[in-house]
């Protein structure tokens, strides 16, 4: 018997683990998917916001607030790279001055701190590539940016360190109500549970309809966006946006914490719960749009495109609390922007709120906050990379050329608590293929390297989900491996 089952192994499900494994429980989070981070932790924007534009009162406010000031900590517990470098929200004319004034206020009200209200002159001086319409923004410099699919494994990894369990491929597909607590059935397993904690994302509303009627729906809004290499990272040194719409933030432009820039999203309801497939039609309104913020953006160093599902809720807010109707059961449902702003604020609620149901939870004392610290070996000097080598001369081996990835940071991706198992697994816990040239030399090194450490054949090794494989055919039957164009041309995540 479990103490909690969690549905979903995003960054508010993996959130949730890392702050229950504080305690004496016994945790287990099921996962659909071959990897955690593979819904929409692994394709946002990344940004972590200010919060100036959420509604006074509502949870997106709160959260937002109090979940912004918490990655400092959390991420130099977790040695997950975190930058927090201020937003603008710009404006075009005096319409959308009127707006960033209500915005400032609306911020105020809130408790965002340090906000100004600044002129076109000093935007300039801040963002000197900017277009010169551009009548004065918004500044909050509080707003930052982090890898949300880096900070996921990581927050997995600290769980299944303080003895967290991980239950990977594993599709919720039926919960019973059993005596204390929940039966629940999944393609591989029975989990008995106490209580279970909805972190299914899109998938949250079709979850909580297993054990009730659910009063909410979620619908999936995609977003699409451009990546460019980091040759066109100085472009701008801020998160830059556009005043929001009804449908969101609207098309940003920004560094990422590895030296990138992204530009996107744009915003489109769907029906399909599973469909990230880029338009052209959606791309061409990203570049539109964004080129009247910055006319000098280089899409011509575009590395790769890529789409997001936001789980859009019928509400309109975050849908964080203890169902009414079935006791135990706590849903962490439509966490869309500014969700992964908020996360760490919305896992310290809901752990309050499984003390509040248990009665009492005992800390542990052993309880370790801190991750192994990782080896970035690009970023070692000259004398630190002859030492590592010494030690170890798998880090004297580079896969990936574009972005100075060793054999050794490969494998010690594999072989930590929640480790990758895939090649986008790979990719995005220590970014081989994320270069600009998206995997197409280092992606065999990669393959090569994932089938050995698991002792598995080079072709059960998959890219993304349990079918995407990416060989066909035995050196033994055709002359040379065949590989699929969908590796080479990766559009999945950046």
């Amino acid at each position: 018997m479990y103490d909690v089952a969690i549905i979903g192994a995003g960054i508010t499900g993996t959130f949730i683990a890392r702050e229950l494994s504080r305690y004496k429980l016994r945790t287990v989070i099921l996962e659909k998917d071959n990897d955690v981070a593979n819904g929409t932790t692994k394709a946002n924007s990344a940004i972590v916001h200010a919060g100036y534009d959420a509604t006074v009162g509502s949870n997106k406010a709160k959260f937002n607030v109090l979940g912004n000031v918490m990655f400092d900590k959390v991420c130099e517990e977790l040695d997950v790279p975190f930058k927090r470098i201020g937003s603008l929200v710009v404006a075009f004319d005096e319409e959308d001055m009127n707006t960033i004034q209500t915005l400032y206020e609306n911020g105020i009200k809130i408790g965002v701190p340090d906000m100004e209200m600044i002129d076109a002159k000093e935007v300039k001086k801040m963002e000197p590539n900017l277009n010169d319409l551009i009548l004065g923004a918004l500044y909050a410099p509080t707003a930052g940016i982090v890898g949300p699919f880096e900070l996921a494994t990581a927050l997995a990894e600290n769980a299944l360190d303080n003895g967290a369990e991980l239950l990977l491929n594993n599709e919720v597909k039926r919960i019973n109500k059993a005596k204390g607590g929940y039966k629940i059935y999944t393609n591989e397993n029975i989990i008995n549970t106490k209580y279970i904690i909805n972190c299914a994302g899109v998938y949250a509303d079709h979850i909580y309809s297993m054990v009730t009627n659910s009063y909410f729906k979620i619908v999936p809004r995609r977003g699409q966006y451009y990546l460019l290499d980091k040759s066109a990272g100085d472009i701008v040194n801020k998160v830059i946006f556009q005043c929001p719409t009804k449908l969101g933030k609207g098309v940003l432009i920004s560094p990422t914490v590895d030296g990138n820039i992204i530009i996107g999203p744009d915003a489109a309801n769907l029906e399909d719960k599973e469909d990230v497939e880029t338009t052209s039609d959606g791309l061409s309104f990203v570049q539109e749009t964004a080129i009247k913020t910055c006319s000098k953006i280089p899409f011509n160093k575009n590395i790769t495109t890529f789409a997001g599902l936001r789980a859009e809720p019928s509400t309109g807010d975050f849908i964080i609390e203890e169902s009414a109707e079935a006791k135990g059961f706590i849903n962490v449902a439509g966490i869309k922007s500014p969700g992964l702003s908020s996360s760490p604020a919305i896992a310290k609620y809901v752990v309050e709120r499984v003390k509040s149901m248990a009665g009492h939870l005992d800390e542990k004392e052993d309880f370790n906050p801190r991750r192994r610290k990782r080896i970035r070996f690009a970023e070692l000097s000259d004398e630190e990379k002859a030492e590592i080598i010494k030690k170890d001369p798998r880090y004297g081996r580079i896969i990936c050329r574009c972005e100075t990835i060793t054999e050794g940071e490969i494998v010690d991706a594999i072989h930590r608590n929640a480790g990758a198992k895939t090649v986008n697994g790979v990719k995005r816990r220590v970014r081989p293929g994320a270069g600009r040239c998206q995997g197409g030399f280092c992606g065999p090194r990669v393959m090569e390297i994932l089938a050995r450490e698991q002792g598995k054949d080079m072709k059960a090794v998959v890219k993304e989900g349990t079918n995407s494989y990416i060989l066909i055919g035995d050196t033994k039957e055709d002359s040379e491996y065949e590989i699929t164009k969908e590796f080479v041309a990766s559009s999945c995540d950046a």
